[in-house]
């Protein structure tokens, strides 16, 4: 008889890419995630996962036996939380993928009082900055800022995104401020490499154009990019959420080159095609109340 622990199990190796990681997300020895995957394949007669001591792999048969094992959990959990539902609560697991520094300045701070006040809720939230496979990783959606580019997912705004041309007042005494866009081409730039050289986009009468600065310093993370903006090693692109406290704290100034930056938003996005859990529409909607519209952490706009 296959039992619904090893089937878990088994999905938890694959998303974990280890032993090691499925037992940390199941909570679990790794003896007992071993035994677990081990009595699935005998159940199912056929060996699913080839392991070594580096790395773990499908075999063709656990190929086979992937997306009806993804299905088979989603489905139990989909019917519990119905069940909950119907009892007029929110219950069960949830695995979200959040950025680094937005999850630690903003999410959080919006997101505790949610949990306190559905405590059944059983959330995990993966905070990376890194661009993930959300039906690989087995995530049940995904909160990012930017544009989407995976045309599988189904995004829900949860608050508008200004971005922001900023430099210390230190740099811009020496180096000069930039007033038009051809001027950034002799300025130094801070640029965020999760999304390239190619980041710094304006709205002109013209459409959109791209301004590419000399590299000063290529960083994947949100806060060390402010950090260093304030110390006076270039021009950074930074949305609002991380750079309008520096703003307001004079640490940092807006650059006015006449022309707005991209719009984008912070949003959430599912899976297409799978329905979304109440808990994650209320999840949703709290976050938009939380953020507000506009955004809590816009600074002033410079014609106000």
């Amino acid at each position: 008889m296959i039992r619904i622990e090893g089937i878990a199990a088994f999905v938890a190796a694959v998303e974990g890419g280890s032993l090691s990681e499925a037992a940390r997300r199941l909570r679990l020895s790794k003896s007992v995630v071993s035994e677990r995957l081990a009595e699935l394949e005998a159940s199912l007669g056929g060996t699913l996962l080839r392991r070594t001591t580096r790395r773990l792999t499908l075999t063709e048969d656990g190929a086979a036996f992937l997306d009806r094992a993804r299905r088979v959990l989603r489905e139990i959990d989909d019917a519990t939380a119905d069940m909950a539902e119907r009892r007029g609560t929110l219950a069960g697991p949830l695995r979200i993928a959040v950025p680094v520094t937005f999850g630690r300045m903003h999410l959080g701070p919006a997101l505790y009082p949610f949990l306190a006040q559905h405590p059944d809720i059983e959330l995990t939230l993966d905070i990376d900055d890194r661009r993930v496979d959300i039906l690989a990783g087995g995530y049940d959606a995904i909160i990012r800022h930017g544009p989407i580019v995976d045309s599988r997912l189904v995004a829900w705004k949860l608050a508008s995104s200004r971005r922001l041309l900023t430099a210390s007042p230190d740099y811009l005494a020496r180096h000069g401020t930039p007033a038009s866009l051809a001027e950034l081409d002799g300025h130094r730039g801070l640029f965020y490499t999760n999304r390239g050289l190619a980041d710094w986009r304006f709205r002109t009468p013209a459409g959109t154009i791209t301004v590419r600065a000399k590299l000063a310093l290529g960083l994947n993370n949100g806060d060390m990019m402010r950090d260093a903006a304030i110390a006076g090693l270039g021009i950074a692109h930074l949305p609002a959420f991380i750079a309008g406290p520096a703003i307001r704290d004079g640490l940092l100034v807006e650059i006015d080159l006449g022309c707005e930056p991209e719009t984008e938003f912070v949003f959430m996005a599912h899976p297409e095609g799978r329905n979304p859990p109440a808990k994650l529409r209320a999840l949703a909607e709290h976050l938009r109340k939380a953020f507000g519209d506009p955004p809590y952490w816009d600074p002033p706009r410079r014609n106000a």
